[in-house]
């Protein structure tokens, strides 16, 4: 494997840690209504989990509001057991046709939670980045070893590699910054 593949590879993994990053964020409530929340959440539909997004019509009309209208109307016992199930912590409220979910307005106690476990999500971001570059300059290291790669183009990818990885990192800094604004806005 060349010193470009191996570079190409990290970057691609770097990517999808980040990329990870942002869809775990999207699904931690904020105090905005967001399909988001709800839209992986598994119902047991005919014995099978099924995602609430494949199942239902996600909308949110005000703010604090998300409406979910189940494709199959036999399917809604269904889908509040699972809302109640999870970890959002509200109440479906249905009229056998269309579930509605208010949203409270988050307590300042449940915000700091909010930012903390965001933290976290980040740190295991840069955490997964951090090793993306530990194991493509192990594969350098390697394939120098075995005289594939020149020292110089080694050395160079490491360097190469370094930058990826501060790029990444900062990228996930700035995804982590924008939640906690968005935490803190409402």
């Amino acid at each position: 494997m060349s010193a470009e593949e191996i570079q190409f590879e990290a970057e691609e993994q770097m990517s999808s840690a980040v990329d990870y990053l942002k869809t775990e964020l999207r699904g931690i409530r904020t105090g905005r209504a967001s399909t988001a929340l709800v839209e992986r959440i598994k119902v047991e539909y005919y014995g099978a989990p099924t995602e609430l997004r494949q199942m239902a019509h996600l909308s949110t009309p005000e703010p604090n509001l998300i409406v979910i209208k189940p494709f199959d109307q036999t399917a809604t016992k269904n889908i509040e057991r699972a809302i109640m199930a999870s970890d959002l912590g509200v109440t479906p409220n249905s009229d056998g046709k269309i579930i509605r979910l208010t949203l409270p307005s988050l307590s300042g106690e449940r915000r700091k939670a909010l930012s903390s476990q965001v933290r976290q999500l980040a740190e295991q971001s840069k955490v997964s980045i951090r090793n993306v570059r530990r194991d493509a300059n192990k594969k350098l290291d390697q394939e120098e070893k075995d005289g594939l790669i020149p020292e110089d183009d080694a050395d160079r990818a490491k360097g190469d590699i370094q930058e990826l990885t501060k790029d990444y990192e900062k990228k996930a800094d700035q995804t982590l910054d924008a939640k906690i604004k968005e935490i803190d806005e409402i």
